[in-house]
């Protein structure tokens, strides 16, 4: 995966969203290379730069509300152009959202 740095606002703001998840069975771990929280070893979203990456699945009504996000693309861990259409990166600017989108995110996991 391509790193960038996070700032510490970004850390604390998805070690937050990790402590929030705790008693759903999320923990914290490693995927892309990346701070990432996990549920049963899936990983449902990870920190790159000042961005979480959320796994919500194209077809799920949550995918479409956090690309329409401003500044929110599709997650491309690659950085080649090969975005995963799954996953949707979204910035640190629209991190009141992160909670909604981990809990999306949870519940697309355990389907």
């Amino acid at each position: 995966m391509e790193k960038r740095e996070s700032s510490a606002a970004a850390v604390a703001a998805f070690e937050d969203l990790g402590a929030d998840l705790l008693d759903a069975g999320v923990v914290a771990g490693q995927m892309f290379g990346a701070r990432s929280l996990l549920l049963e070893k899936k990983a449902l979203a990870c920190l790159n730069g000042d961005t979480v990456a959320f796994k919500l699945g194209r077809d799920n009504p949550e995918h479409a509300r956090a690309l329409a996000l401003p500044g929110a693309v599709l997650f491309d861990p690659s950085g080649m152009g090969r975005p995963f259409k799954d996953w949707v990166e979204v910035p640190l600017a629209a991190a009141d959202e992160w909670p909604s989108l981990a809990d999306a995110a949870l519940a697309a996991a355990r389907q």
